[in-house]
This record gives C-alpha cells, structure tokens and sequence, in this order.
C-alpha cells in the first residue's frame, strides 16, 4: 500500500503551473526584446554559441527536480504487508430509526439529523472501539457491517436517509435481532447496542429480543428522540406541508417513552432522552465507558517505509546535471569540430 506521511505539502504542487507560465512569458518578453535589436536570424549568426534549447532544458530540469523536492516534502511510504494487531476495545452497533416520524422537528433541527449528529460524536470518541450501524422502519437492514474504520463510518452515516426503506413503520425487535448477529464471535469483549428511536408503530417482540441480547451478555441502550407532546411530520424541508391521515388530519407523531424505558429495562440497559440539549451524547459516553474493554483483533497496514530517499537521490541528479549543462555551447567541442574541419 502507498501513502504521504505528509500529504499537505502536495498542495505545493499548485505552484508548478505558476512558474511554467512565468518561464513562458519571460520567454516571450526575451524574444520582443531581441527583435528590437534587429533580425533574429541575423542574430544568431552573431551569436553562434548561444544555446536556446540548452537554456530550455535547464529550466525543465529544475521544474523538475522542484516537483520532486515537494514528493520528498510529502514523504512517501509504502506499506510492506498487513498484520493483524489486537487493541483493547469494546464493539457497539447502533441501530437508528428512520422511519418518517422522525423526520419531526420537535427536537431541533429533526429527529433523525439530531440522531446522526449523536452518533457521529459518539464515533469520534471511539478509538480502538469496532462499531457497526444498522437502520430500522418496517424492517431492519445492516447499514454498515461492525469495523474499525471510523471514515467509513461516517460516510455511511452522512448517507442515512427515511428513503433507504420503503415499508414504514418501527420494528425495534428485528433490529435488535440483526444487531446480535453482527457482533464478532469473541464473547468477553463488551458488547453494546444502541437503539435510537421515537417507538412509533411499535411493531412487538422487543422486549423479548432485548432480553435474549442481556442474556448473551448485550447491553441494550434505547434513546428516545422527539417530546411526548408530539409534532407533525413535515412532507418537505420547506414550508409548512405535513402528514395527514385518511380523514385529512395532520399527523402528530409523539415520544412512547414507556415502551422505550421498558426495551431498555429488559435489555439491561439504560433509557436515555434526547432532547435540544447535549445531555444525552455525555450520559450515553459514560455509560459506554463502564463496558469492560477487551482485546480487540484489526486488520491494519504496517511497517509503511519511508521512500522518500529515492525521490531525494533523482532529484540531486537532476540539480547536478542542470548545473553542468551550460547555456552556451561548449567550446571544447567547437575546437574539435574545427580541428576535424581543417584535416
């Protein structure tokens, strides 16, 4: 695998087209300059050792060996094989409702962005953790399979959207299901999973896989997003078109904090609202904090070895060779060819 130990210096690079383009028209004002004195070709005939093409290859040279140096800035390595290293973590697997009830704005700016905003803090914070990602109406899918590439992570997250499920409704017990499948077979590691819902349309059976996941040692957390008083569902990001039901009237989706508390009672776990505040992304971190930590197997890239000599070594090269090549036509050569002239 190739990678810069210091990618920013590449960035240097933007300044290579800069100094072509002032080579070129310095060139050009060169070339007007000696017009003023007279006939080019007549010129060069005056001037028999000037060497246009040599001072053109100079310049090249040192374009780049410049462009070479910023390849030694940026450090390049190469990566020499994979290993397989252990770190003492804990694995979570969040799984996130995204049915259109969260698309409510009684917590700021909706359900579901606040969500995605929890967890993208609580992936931050992660470190030698794993976390998978699972989404949840009608039905429960694997977002994203449980990993320790925390990038990934939050691509998959930023992608979230109610339209990844056609079948509407909140089927906690298939996600809590699925998320007891995604854990690694390694079992005295902690184990968490993180159900953030609103529990409309509670589809049953919950409480039941809640409690099957505690007995296999999985604790259970349910954050419940939204308020009990409720509010419509907006139809768009803009104006004030909600959700009606068959009779015309505007939907009001409301916060089941019952059935949330007792999810997570069974799951051995903790009910935590969130609410416009940052309260529940703290109790949520500490709570996290208490599973006990185990070693955790990642696959990684190691020993990446530093190639930056290499690049160095063709770019003294270059220098060197700029440096002895003289505008001028060499006289030496000159005296030759005149001595072979006159044999």
């Amino acid at each position: 695998m190739f990678r810069f130990g210091d990618p920013a210096c590449l960035y240097l690079l933007a300044l290579l087209p800069v100094l072509a383009a002032f080579y070129v028209y310095s060139n050009y004002r060169r070339r007007k300059r000696i017009r003023k004195y007279g006939d080019p070709a007549l010129l060069r005939q005056l001037m028999p050792d000037v060497s246009v093409h040599r001072m053109h290859l100079k310049f090249w040279l040192t374009f780049a060996a410049i462009a070479l140096i910023i390849f030694v800035l940026a450090r390049p390595q190469f990566g020499a094989k994979m290993e397989t290293v252990k770190r003492s973590g804990i694995e979570t697997v969040i799984a996130l409702d995204i049915s259109n009830s969260m698309l409510a704005e009684d917590v700021v700016p909706s359900r579901l962005e606040k969500s995605k905003r929890l967890v993208g803090k609580l992936v931050e914070s992660f470190t030698n953790d794993k976390v998978g990602m699972i989404v949840f109406a009608g039905q429960a899918f694997t977002q994203l399979p449980i990993t320790s590439d925390y990038v990934s992570a939050k691509m998959f997250l930023d992608a979230i959207d109610p339209s990844l499920i056609a079948s509407q409704g909140t089927d906690i017990g298939g996600a809590i299901q699925l998320a007891m499948k995604s854990f690694t077979p390694k079992e005295e590691v902690g184990r968490a999973i993180i159900i953030i819902t609103d529990g409309e349309n509670h589809e049953g059976g919950a409480e039941e896989a809640a409690r099957a996941a505690a007995e296999k040692g999985m604790q259970v957390f349910v954050l419940g997003v939204g308020s009990p008083e409720g509010s419509p569902i907006p139809l768009s990001n803009r104006g004030n078109d909600f959700r009606k039901d068959r009779e015309g009237n505007v939907i009001v989706t409301r916060l089941n904090e019952q059935m949330c508390q007792q999810i997570a009672r069974a799951g051995k776990g903790m009910y935590i609202r969130v609410d416009n505040s940052n309260s529940a992304q703290r109790i949520l971190q500490g709570e996290i904090d208490k599973l006990a930590k185990a070693d955790v197997e990642t696959t990684v890239y190691t020993e990446f070895d530093e190639q930056f000599m290499v690049v160095a070594w063709i770019a003294l090269v270059l220098l060197v060779l700029e440096v002895l090549i003289l505008e001028r036509k060499n006289p030496l050569f000159k005296n030759v060819r005149l001595f072979s002239d006159k044999k």
